[in-house]
Order: structure tokens, then C-alpha cells, then sequence
């Protein structure tokens, strides 16, 4: 059966929720409970540190072939690919799609022991709300669609993406975006990230990362004494940045994340290391953040180099500013039809979501001016970015069909534009 087209948000979500094969989806979220936690079990026992996620890319797309999506793919980076193709369309049709994706990495380091537990419909592991939440939950969505027989009017990608969390700074839905030959095509992007069905990430938190290394001669602690210390020198630098004034609107934090560098307590140090964090909601205070950054390290370099002493039989200081991290500001636009959709969905389910600030994979297509938001797969968690973290899938069914309804009233517009 199509799906209905040309109404008004609240009048197509209606439509579409009263559809036969819309029940029988929500028949199966409603019927599978067991199911979908068995996969997120197996999915969080298998490692995925950031640039390790191969493991689980593996698992996904064969999860995926068995959910019965077509152009069941990996990409260069890792990116997990599958289809499920519009009812009148031709394979081969360029026209617009909808995306919905959850990533597949963890914050936790290789080594770190994952030994999943779960207690009826609790389940407890590092990585089990974030984001194995949001894998269960796609993979739900994949085959309550299919099983339904739901006839979609436009494209819908399911994306197993890497590369969300720390350093790897959004390198999964980079690639999508920048090298991929979807970009021109996505109409809406929805990422599924977490737990819960009240809230919504609509404006993306700016964060540029960076790291500082001084490097200088080294030497021995008496003998070399009055060689610049590299050590010094980023201290001078860090406690000059710390003082930087942050306005409390637009908020703006930043932090002195970690110091490293030297040999022993005896030994001038031939480098040392810092790395910094940056994050607000505005670009321009990034920018501002930035320079500052520049000249307190240049100011530091400049002011031991210069000391008594210090240009004799030696080199100097040298230094290098890195940018490990850049996830762009942005906002999703209050007129967006992704918004009305949400809005919509939420009066028809009786619920109410809360438009929230974050970091996420939405944080990318949303700089580049692509409706796009961030939402949890349902259920509730906790302790996330901790080997403590659980996930109970207490209400996991109205956050699904909350992500069911937001994706088929998005195809059902994509098919318009």
C-alpha cells in the first residue's frame, strides 16, 4: 500500500499510523522485545574502540543481509551500508533518499573487558546504551519495515557509521558526506544514538580539539643546566590559556585535558604534549578560542627561549599546534519540515520532546545546511562512557515507533521535493 503524500504534518503522520502495514510494524517492535536484545548482547560483546570498529562493521552487515536490505555494503572507512529500496523507483534512481544511522564505535580503549549481563530487560556492559542502543534499534526498525511490507515511497539507508566518539572526530559521516555518492541525495538524516523518546539533539555543540607539542634538546638535569624545558614552556602556555575570559552566552567552555612529556625526574625533557578542548555553540568563539590558544603558546616558546643563558650551545624551542578534532556548530532550522515531522509524530504518540544541545553524528550534515537530527531508540540507560553503563529496555517499543513514524513521514516528503 503507498503511502500518503501532500497533507500537513499532523495530517500525514495520522494517515500514515493508520495505514495496515503500519499496525503490522508496529506488530512486530511490539512482539520482538527478546529479539532485539539478544542483538544488542551480541553486538556489545564485540570490541569497537575508535579505529578498531571492524569487528562489528562484520557483524552489522551480516545482520543486515539477514534483515533482508539490499546493496548490503562497507565502504573504505568502515561505514556499514544497507537498502531498502522505494516501491516505484528503479534501482538505479538518483533521487533522494532518507538516512537513518547509529554508530558502531565506543569510547572504551581496546582491552577494556566487556562481559555483557543481562537481567530480563536489563542489560548491563560498557557501550550497552552508547551506542548499542541505537544498533539494536535500527536493526528493529530494518526488519519491522520489510516484515511489514510497508511500500515506501522514496529510498530508505540504514548506515552502520564509525568513528563518532573522541578522535575519531566524526570520520564515518565525513566520508558519507565528503567522498560519498549519496551526499547530493540525502533529504533527511536521522541518527539513532542512545536510549530514550523524549528528547531530540536539533543543535550541534561546536568542539575543536587540538594538540600541542614543544619539543627542545633535552639534556641532564645539572650539567645542561639553563637549557629551555619544553615542560616549562607549556606550562607557562597553559596557565596563560586558562586565564582566557569565556562568555556565559554563547556558552563556551575550555579544558586542559591531558599533559604528557619527559623521561625522569633528573632529565630536562626533549618534549611534552597537551591536549585541549574547545567547544561552544558559536564558530566565531572557537575562532577567537583559537588564536588564543596560538599566542600563548608562541608567547611561552618565545619568552624561554629568551631567557639568560638560554642560547648557549643549544637549540632552541620548537612547537607545533595540531588540530585533532573539528565538529562544527550548526542548528536545525526551526521551519524544518524534520521538525514539523517530530512535532507532529509526538502529538500523535502523546508525547513531548525536549530540543536539546549536543556532540553528535548529526552535528555534520547539520553545518553542511542537511535536515538532520539526533534521537535516542527508546528504553532508558545510564553510566554511559563508563564500564558501570547499563540499558533497560523498559519502553523501548514507543521510542521505536517513534523513530518508525518520524522515519516514513520523512520519505513520504522526500518523495515530494
Amino acid at each position: 500500500m503507498p503511502l500518503l503524500r501532500q497533507r500537513p504534518a499532523f495530517s500525514r503522520v495520522t494517515a500514515l499510523a493508520s495505514l495496515r502495514p503500519v499496525h503490522a510494524a508496529f506488530a512486530w517492535l511490539h512482539g520482538n522485545p527478546k529479539r532485539i536484545m539478544d542483538w544488542q548482547a551480541e553486538v556489545v560483546a564485540i570490541p569497537a574502540p575508535p579505529f578498531g570498529e571492524q569487528a562489528r562493521s562484520e557483524w552489522l552487515a551480516a545482520r543486515f543481509a539477514e534483515a533482508g536490505l539490499s546493496r548490503v555494503e562497507t565502504d573504505a572507512v568502515g561505514n556499514v551500508f544497507g537498502w531498502l529500496p522505494a516501491a516505484h523507483l528503479p534501482a538505479e534512481s538518483s533521487g533522494p533518499v532518507v538516512m537513518l544511522s547509529a554508530h558502531l564505535d565506543t569510547v572504551f580503549p581496546a582491552g577494556v573487558p566487556l562481559r555483557p549481563v543481562v537481567n530480563g530487560d536489563r542489560l548491563e556492559a560498557p557501550g550497552a546504551c552508547d551506542n548499542c542502543a541505537g544498533i539494536a534499534g535500527m536493526l528493529a526498525l530494518a526488519h519491522a519495515l520489510r516484515l511489514a511490507k510497508i511500500s515506501l515511497p522514496a529510498p530508505l539507508v540504514f548506515v552502520g557509521n564509525v568513528g563518532e566518539e573522541g578522535e575519531g572526530d566524526l570520520r564515518g559521516v565525513r566520508a558519507i558526506y565528503e567522498r560519498s555518492a549519496l551526499a547530493g541525495r540525502i533529504a533527511a538524516h536521522i541518527v539513532l544514538d542512545g536510549a530514550g523518546a523524549d528528547a531530540a539533539v536539533t543543535q550541534a555543540l561546536g568542539c575543536h580539539r587540538y594538540l600541542v607539542t614543544i619539543k627542545g634538546p633535552g639534556g641532564h638535569s645539572f650539567t645542561d643546566a639553563g637549557r629551555p624545558n619544553p615542560i616549562a614552556a607549556l606550562a607557562s602556555a597553559l596557565a596563560e590559556l586558562a586565564e582566557t575570559e569565556l562568555p556565559d552566552e554563547p556558552r563556551t567552555t575550555l579544558n586542559l585535558g591531558t599533559v604528557s612529556g619527559g623521561t625522569s625526574v633528573n632529565s630536562i625533557p626533549e618534549s611534552a604534549q597537551a591536549a585541549i578542548d574547545f567547544r561552544s555553540t558559536s564558530a566565531e568563539q572557537l575562532v577567537r578560542l583559537e588564536v588564543a590558544l596560538h599566542r600563548a603558546v608562541e608567547d611561552a616558546v618565545a619568552h624561554w627561549n629568551a631567557k639568560p643563558g638560554a642560547a648557549e650551545n643549544r637549540k632552541p624551542l620548537t612547537f607545533s599546534i595540531d588540530r585533532i578534532g573539528n565538529r562544527p556548530a550548526a542548528s536545525l532550522r526551526e521551519d524544518s519540515p524534520l521538525l514539523e515531522a517530530l512535532r507532529a509524530v509526538d502529538r500523535h504518540l502523546g508525547l513531548r520532546t525536549e530540543l536539546r544541545l549536543g556532540s553528535t553524528d548529526a552535528n555534520l550534515p547539520l553545518s553542511l545546511g542537511f535536515p538532520a537530527l539526533s534521537m535516542g531508540a527508546g528504553g532508558e540507560g545510564g553510566g554511559a562512557h563508563t564500564q558501570s553503563e547499563w540499558y533497560c529496555a523498559r519502553d523501548r517499543e514507543v521510542g521505536l515507533k517513534r523513530v518508525l513514524l518520524l522515519t516514513l513521514a520523512m520519505l513520504d516528503w522526500a518523495a515530494e521535493i
